[in-house]
């Protein structure tokens, strides 16, 4: 059997700049086989700050210029690690990732932005907002429209710092409130006599009018003792009232990088012209984070983009042994600057250039940039079929949908009634149940002990986040029987790379299991690893209960149907895996994947009359198995079934998970159901780690209902066991 290339080094990103997300672009059209490539960052996107004047004027939405990380590594064929890096283990050559384990690195890059933070300034922290970083800058602008829009929030904006930075979301800022129909006010505060140094002459005048017009209150001198909820205090007593203070003010490092023991300049990190370190050969630099020693440049965007084809040729070139290259950047370049409405100033020779033309200009130029990232190259993920093969080859990978990982790689229910059909009954007298329920009770002492195993191939990249949801996933059938969990054993099968790489790989997934195991009252007491062409991760899981488990048979009319988590998760990563799906969504359904059903099965175990954990069958397979067990049938409402956000919309667009023919084959139980219909086929779709699903008393719902929202489930009553044959009727 052909397998791919062992893996022979660690590449690691930390941070989503404008130089890594190109060098992830570049990577993707041309891979380096051998080399694992690693991004770490905050959040599932990465804002370009060159659009950011224009989203708070209202002339852009959030997504057009924000770079979409979970696309964009699927793409570059490299594992997304949503964490925020806080320090650098230089000696043992480890990333720090806040609450999680640490990434093991053979070459590392830097770009990680800077703040626009003022610790120093009494109350900045508490009641003021950086425009750096973009992201949570964006979101609360967001916010502060939605309250002013409501009344709830005054329309007086005060924004420190009046270099161009300042003034060109000054400006943005009294567009927008002028847009939006308010008497607003923007106030910019800047503690030297002059603004905007640093510009040209022609330009500064152009945007010193550009306010004057807009009625942006420009004050200069200016000495703020404080900032306050209501605003700013200034030195003398005078207080400027604001409902939002924005904090524009010079650019300051990411404070963990002082920690590194890395050559620094005012705490940026000092890099040479082939972006190395000057003191660590094995770390790389780029973007604002980054201080060039042979050719010091202002903090710009520019410098960002046109530094990354060279970091991108040397940290290639690192890994195979070539020749590195240079990186001398211009000494003056074109600054096009917004003004609020669809209007510009260019910075160039000190010349006094402006106008709607040079709006337009570099709008062009903003969304070619973007264009790169949002209009990726399709890839082909499914296998060609050979010129020659044998019958049925063709037809079973027509549909052209790749195998989809998780509990999606399951074999269809019908091929493993058939495989176990043959398996028979337990012999012994301890062996209490076998295969038909969640997992297998056994008589232990005065009570029983429940035992089961769960094991799926990779279905995203990162070892950690996969451990964690796979130790989820295999607890589930614990906690759907009410019984405590007892102890873990872990399979394993790792890809093929080099001891160390194979190391630090079972370090952060033990790491991970260890973590929810030893939440839940589990042990992981070791397991199995063996190696293999792709990552799998599965786990045997016992638990101990002192009286009679829930099963699947107990459910009776009039019983209410609970949900505890949304379902989608298998039409999410198919779509994930095409490209297709959002990353913010992919993001929060890994956070819903990886939460662990203890609570809610605390709440649910002593009440629940059945109980099953939702996983590869969907959401109508397992509720079948409760309705036939129970000699019942469900009253279902599709309407009142939580959905995992981006999953209704891929699935109105046709994407459907690999294992979903096999499931919609029990669509055929369910009265009332259009199989062409999105929610009723996101019945069917496979859920990983997905929620409990139980029949409770219905004259005790709203109490249940209370206290598993309290425990923190995102619970819904879906529906009743009614008197009938075991179907389900849509309501």
């Amino acid at each position: 059997m052909h397998s791919p290339l062992p893996l022979t080094r660690d590449l690691v990103l930390i941070g989503g700049g404008h130089s890594h997300a190109l060098v992830l672009r570049k990577w993707g059209m041309k891979p380096l086989p051998g080399t694992r490539l690693t991004l770490i960052n905050p959040g599932p996107t990465a804002p370009y700050s060159g659009m950011l004047p224009g989203l708070v004027a209202g002339h852009y939405a959030r997504d057009e210029l924000e770079i979409d990380l979970v696309k964009l590594a699927r793409f570059a064929g490299a594992r997304l690690v949503l964490g925020r890096a806080t320090g650098i283990n230089r000696d043992a050559r480890l990333i720090e990732v806040e609450g999680r384990a640490p990434v093991f690195y053979d070459l590392a890059s830097v770009d990680i932005g800077i703040s626009s933070d003022l610790p120093a300034l009494e109350g900045f922290t508490e009641h003021a907002v950086p425009a750096k970083p973009l992201g949570p800058f964006a979101e609360s602008w967001e916010r502060y429209v939605t309250q002013v829009r409501a009344g709830d929030a005054a329309p007086c904006v005060l924004v420190i710092g009046a270099g161009v930075a300042g003034v060109e979301l000054a400006l943005a800022c009294a567009h927008r409130l002028t847009q939006e129909g308010v008497a607003g006010k923007v106030t910019l505060l800047e503690a030297a006599d002059t603004a905007l140094r640093g510009i040209g002459d022609g330009a500064r005048r152009a945007l010193l009018a550009q306010m004057g017009e807009q009625g942006v209150d420009l004050r200069t001198g200016i000495r703020i003792a404080r900032v306050t909820a209501e605003g700013v205090e200034l030195e003398g007593g005078e207080v400027l009232t604001g409902g939002i203070t924005i904090g524009a003010a010079g650019a300051r490092p990411q404070g963990w990088v002082a920690d590194t023991g890395l050559q620094l300049t005012d705490g940026f990190i000092d890099i040479g012209p082939d972006l190395r370190t000057l003191n660590d050969p094995l770390i790389y630099a780029a973007g604002d984070c980054a201080h060039m020693t042979h050719a010091p440049r202002p903090k710009a965007g520019v410098f960002a983009v046109r530094q990354a084809p060279v970091l991108a040729h040397n940290l290639r070139a690192d890994l195979t042994g070539g020749a590195r290259r240079g990186y001398h950047p211009q000494k003056d370049y074109l600054k096009l600057i917004s003004t609020g409405r669809k209007h510009a100033v260019a910075d160039k020779l000190g010349l006094r250039l402006e106008g709607d033309a040079l709006w337009r200009w570099k709008d062009r130029i903003d969304r070619k940039f973007m264009g790169k990232f949002h209009d990726l190259p399709k890839m082909n993920a499914v296998q060609d079929i050979p010129a020659e093969a044998a019958a049925g080859v063709g037809e079973m990978l027509a549909g052209g949908v790749p195998p989809c990982g998780g509990c999606a790689a399951k074999p269809g229910a019908g091929v493993l009634r058939g495989g176990l059909a043959g398996l028979p009954a337990p012999t012994r007298p301890d062996v209490l149940h076998g295969a038909g329920d969640d997992a297998a009770v056994l008589r232990h002492g005065d009570g029983v002990q429940v035992i089961t195993s769960d094991h799926f191939r990779a279905f995203i990249e990162d070892p950690y986040m996969m451990a964690r949801i796979a130790a989820v996933h295999a607890l589930g059938d614990i906690w759907a029987m009410g019984a405590r969990p007892q102890a873990a054993l872990a399979t394993l099968i790792l890809p093929r790379m080099r001891d160390r790489m194979q190391e630090h790989t079972l370090r952060e997934i033990m790491a991970a299991a260890s973590a929810v195991f030893g939440a839940a009252g589990a042990d992981l007491v070791g397991g199995h690893t063996s190696v293999g062409p792709e990552l799998t991760v599965g786990f045997t899981v016992t638990g101990l209960h002192d009286g009679t488990p829930v099963g699947l048979a107990g459910a009776r009319p009039g019983d209410a149907l609970i949900l505890t988590k949304p379902i989608g998760s298998g039409t999410l990563f198919a779509a994930e895996m095409q490209g297709r799906a959002r990353g913010a969504d992919i993001a929060a359904a890994l956070a819903q994947m990886a939460a662990p059903l203890g609570p809610a099965a605390g709440v649910l175990a002593p009440v629940a009359r059945a109980m099953t954990d939702v996983t590869g069958y969907g959401l109508a397979g397992h509720l079948l198995t409760i309705l036939r067990a129970s000699g019942a049938g469900a009253d279902l409402r599709l309407a009142d079934v939580p959905l995992m956000d981006g999953a209704l919309a891929l699935a109105e667009a046709g994407v459907r998970s690999s294992l979903y023919p096999q499931n919609a084959v029990m669509l055929s139980e369910v009265a009332g159901a259009d199989a062409g219909d999105a929610r009723c086929a996101l019945l069917c779709d496979p859920q990983t780690a997905g929620g409990l699903l139980a029949a409770v008393p219905g004259d005790d719902l709203a109490r249940i209902l209370d206290d598993l929202r309290a425990a923190g489930a995102h619970a819904a009553c879906i529906g009743e066991i009614v008197d009938g044959p075991p179907l389900i009727a849509l309501r």
